[in-house]
């Protein structure tokens, strides 16, 4: 029986408009493996996520190499602070109000791939620059966002439904049979919700392993230093699980 190609995986949320130094790791721990076994890069990419924390950036300058934490405007506080991240439209005036500090921070070539960079929305401007810097070159993205992809997927227990409240979507925790909105500490805002689809459902973060490997078929999957704490090998054990090779300042942005 012959055996299959391997898949070799990574998961991450949009993670800043210049990827983290741990995303870039993540992508050499790939190619690393794929020199080593061959096969495909899959890079599952969450968009569904709605933590606006997920997008800071943080760079360094360049001259006294102090650090400076960015982030996105959004076009309103409901948005920014429940929308999934592929629906927060970027607030208009960010990019050339950004564009205008970066010269601090970054060489002319990636100020003027920023300015370039044509997208509505976090998630969609975030893989764009992934993909301007060649960190994603010949590897294919998978987006938990993509309503094929979430047909496709399996079901779970615990997840997330996309929803409309006050005029924008928001990713709303479905919890006891209700939707409902982390206000903060205990508080929560329940959504009269009748009935969804497949289309509107993304998976928690414990159940993410199981949901994505229905649609991915990976064969490796590359754990960062935080799921490690989570994951649930027994979820997928057929997936062999691989540490993201270690970086130094992780969090910053890698350029």
């Amino acid at each position: 029986m012959p055996v299959s190609s391997p898949v070799i995986c990574f998961g991450q949320q949009p993670c800043g408009f210049f990827p983290r130094r741990f995303l870039f790791a993540k992508v050499m721990t790939a190619r690393r493996l794929q020199a080593e076994l061959g096969g495909e890069i899959v890079f599952f990419y969450h968009d569904s996520d709605h933590d606006p924390r997920e997008t800071q950036t943080t760079l360094r300058h360049r001259k006294t190499g102090v650090p400076a934490q960015m982030n996105f405007a959004c076009a309103n506080k409901i948005q920014r602070k429940w929308s999934p991240l592929f629906a927060k439209r970027i607030a208009e005036g960010w990019q050339a109000t950004t564009a205008r500090q970066l010269g601090a921070y970054l060489e002319p070539q990636w100020i003027d791939a920023f300015k370039q960079t044509a997208a509505g929305n976090v998630a969609d401007f975030c893989l764009e620059m992934y993909r301007k810097t060649g960190l994603l070159d010949g590897i294919r993205v998978v987006r938990s966002g993509d309503p094929a992809v979430r047909r496709a997927a399996c079901d779970v227990a615990d997840f997330f439904i996309d929803v409309p409240y006050e005029g924008e979507t928001v990713r709303a925790r479905w919890i006891e049979g209700s939707a409902r909105l982390h206000e903060g500490g205990e508080k929560f805002i329940t959504l009269p919700v009748a009935s969804f689809g497949r289309e509107q459902i993304s998976p928690t973060r414990d159940t993410r392993l199981r949901w994505m490997q229905s649609v991915v078929h990976c064969t490796h999957y590359i754990a960062g230093a935080g799921e490690q704490a989570y994951l649930r090998p027994g979820d997928a054990p057929e997936i062999t699980l691989v540490n993201r090779d270690p970086i130094d300042r992780s969090d910053e942005a890698h350029v």
